[in-house]
């Protein structure tokens, strides 16, 4: 499931101005060429050749970012000249009290915003306005604007340089882990963004949350092509979580292919927009998604459908994130600094790496497998099939009743995060030490996790929980949540640095987060699986990358569309969204599934709420593999420890350190075609 605080961190990431007049919002300099040349020829004379590389680029790069309102062209050189570092042993004392420091204001920050967000994120009672506004306030957005004035920024900026992608690519490998730690100080201060838009991508980042935590759809309200209802009264399941994994559960179902197709045609009438916008988490009404009939006590009625709200998030979204470009000397689009500095991984890149993927000649073996196993022809919502996995042959309620019965309450569960982890090799003390930092809480939505910032803080597991105790799928979700706090717990406490701290992207922490999900029946007491379920499971990861792939092609082409028609009306990106999801269905799924021109791509929530961030998961799905093929035979325990205290370099250099080589798709599929060739 998502990382929640990517919003977050992408905000206060950026390094702002605030409170400058509305014509300084700019990002040019007073200092010109001269005074730097100047300033640095000093400083080599005084610090001397060896520190010429430092000298260069830190002061350049400060000059960059100075602006009138920080003095004049003599004091940035007065300033260059009084607080460059030469000295080896100074230079570690101030990044050590720098990474202290850090540590508190990040840590503090961080958990105002858990604790100012709990109305929000919990289910704790009915949201009321004043919950939205606390929850949309951004107390972070002033700092980076206070360290620049107050100078701090530029310290950092002078003394710590930062490196492109393509640098860190060529020189990181012969880095120590003390100069990986310099360099992403280094990265800290690298544009200036005025703290009024950082205010506006929080609360806009906000508002799409809550509206996709609110997005109900009371299934047993659900009318079939007979007028029937067939899902049990008060049922209420969260876009698109919860309906996909309804789906899911529905193989093993006498009457499950009929609740699939009721399911799915609710889901093309949200992404056109036509579903009656009251009928959405509401038990008023009872509602036909195949006419698209309403009705009220068994009465007609007309309702107004909803007619581009979902789009109109995702609008607000980009306009948010665009009104930063211009403050962004080098990553000057959203897209850019989602990937080249967000994941650190090109977006070309990656779509290669997708599409390639999406390509592969073994996916229609797969489909033949499904196509078998199902005896029927393949529909479009059969992207999420679920046959492989063992629990595709046990009904939802024999797991519901389990998974009820060993956890009543959220507290009951949180108690067993211990055994969960000895069960998977670790010590008594490492899983003490681990779950000790960890909290569970009763989520609004789907769920989620929240990672700590500072030692002293936990994390955070946040799940459903039903009236009758946790749902099979509430378990589901913890476990993979459950994978997360792990990843968080030790790339904070384990790593030699704090400005190491966490994983190189989220793709990272979804990989161990899948890593744990994978094993929730054997975790569960249900036993681990045999070498012919091995390799089923083989192919269930497969045919899921496959999947996620496509959805994140989808939302990396609309980004590229909204920039490409930056003044799009909802209406108009939401028939493109439809388009592209179509296009890259078609291109992609059709030959496979053999059916075309379906939607379904476009259905997903992180689209909304967590813009760009679905890539996280196919790259997450990738890196889960290789590390699975890289735990075979080895001290599970050991070497998961091992691999996120490595922290946060780049992608590929961690891939190297922890499995021996870099992010690639061809160990999946090199696997996949031997479980294919067993099955033949």
């Amino acid at each position: 499931m998502k990382k929640l605080l990517l919003l977050i961190l992408t905000v206060i990431g950026f390094s702002a101005c605030s409170d400058i007049p509305n014509d300084q919002e700019h990002t040019g300099t007073p200092v010109d060429e001269e005074s730097i040349t100047k300033t640095i020829a000093f400083l080599v004379s005084e610090c001397g050749k060896d520190q010429q590389f430092r000298i260069e680029r830190g002061v350049k790069q400060a000059a960059s970012l100075w602006r009138t309102e920080d003095g004049t062209v003599a004091e940035f050189e007065l300033f260059c000249k009084e607080n460059f570092i030469s000295d080896p042993e100074e230079l570690e004392l101030v990044f050590e009290k720098f990474s202290r420091n850090m540590e508190i204001l990040n840590g503090h920050y961080n958990k105002v915003m858990v604790d100012l967000q709990v109305p929000l994120h919990l289910d704790v009672g009915p949201i009321h306005a004043i919950d939205k506004i606390f929850g949309a306030y951004n107390p972070y957005s002033h700092l980076s604007d206070d360290f620049y004035k107050n100078k701090i920024a530029f310290s950092v900026v002078l003394n710590f340089p930062n490196y492109s992608l393509q640098e860190k690519t060529e020189l990181g490998p012969n880095w120590t882990r003390k100069q990986w730690a310099y360099v992403r100080m280094g990265d800290m201060y690298t544009s200036r963004v005025p703290a009024k838009y950082k205010l506006k991508i929080s609360e806009v980042g906000t508002a799409s949350d809550i509206y996709i935590s609110e997005y109900n759809l009371f299934v047993g309200q659900l009318l079939d092509k007979e007028g029937n209802t067939i899902f049990d009264p008060g049922r209420k399941l969260l876009l698109h979580w919860n309906l996909r994994d309804e789906i899911k559960s529905n193989y093993s179902a006498p009457d499950g292919l009929k609740k699939q197709r009721l399911i799915y045609e609710a889901i093309k009438r949200i992404i056109s927009q036509e579903i009656p916008g009251k009928v959405i988490n509401n038990e008023e009404y009872t509602w036909n998604p195949y006419t698209n009939e309403a009705f009220k006590d068994g009465q007609a009625v007309q309702l107004e459908p909803e007619g581009g709200a979902r789009y109109q998030q995702i609008l607000n979204n980009f306009h948010a994130m665009k009104d930063v470009d211009k403050f962004e000397p080098v990553l000057d689009t959203y897209i850019k600094r989602s990937f080249d500095g967000g994941m650190e991984i090109s977006q070309a890149d990656l779509e290669k790496l997708f599409t390639e993927f999406a390509s592969s000649k073994e996916l229609k073996r797969v489909a033949d497998i499904i196509r078998k196993n199902l005896g029927r022809d393949l529909e479009a919502f059969d992207i999420w099939y679920d046959g492989f996995k063992p629990r595709g042959t046990i009904s939802e309620d024999k797991l519901n009743q389990i998974t009820r019965t060993k956890y009543p309450t959220l507290k009951a569960f949180e108690e067993d995060l211990p055994v969960f982890l000895t069960k998977l090799g670790f010590s008594n003390e490492d899983a003490e030490r681990i779950t000790s930092k960890v909290v569970v809480d009763p989520a609004r939505g789907s769920g989620h996790a929240w990672g700590a910032s500072m030692k002293s803080d936990k994390a955070h597991l946040r799940t459903r929980m039903s009236k009758y105790g946790m749902d099979y799928k509430g378990y589901n979700i913890a476990m993979h949540e459950f994978g997360h706090n792990v990843e968080q717990t030790i790339s904070l406490h384990d790593v030699d640095y704090y400005m190491l701290h966490g994983v190189p992207n989220t793709g990272f922490t979804e990989a161990l987060a899948f890593v744990f999900q994978k094993r929730d029946l054997e975790l569960l007491g249900l036993g681990a699986p045999d070498p012919k379920q091995v390799q089923m499971l083989i192919l269930d990861d497969f045919w899921s990358t496959y999947e996620i792939i496509g959805v994140s092609l989808v939302d990396m082409n609309v980004w590229k569309w909204m920039y490409e028609h930056p003044d799009a009306t909802a209406d108009e990106l939401m028939e493109a969204v439809q388009i592209i999801a179509k296009d890259i269905w078609n291109k992609y799924y059709a030959p496979v599934l053999g059916v075309e021109d379906q939607p379904i791509l476009a259905i997903y929530s992180h689209m909304i709420s967590y813009p760009l961030y679905l890539s996280n998961y196919s790259v997450g799905s990738l890196i889960q593999f290789q590390i699975e093929q890289y735990l075979e035979g080895k001290d599970f325990a050991g070497e998961v420890k091992k691999m996120y205290a490595i922290g946060r370099i780049i992608p590929q250099e961690w891939m190297k350190q922890a499995v021996g080589s870099e992010l690639s798709a061809k160990p999946m599929l090199t696997a996949a075609i031997a479980a294919l060739d067993a099955q033949e």
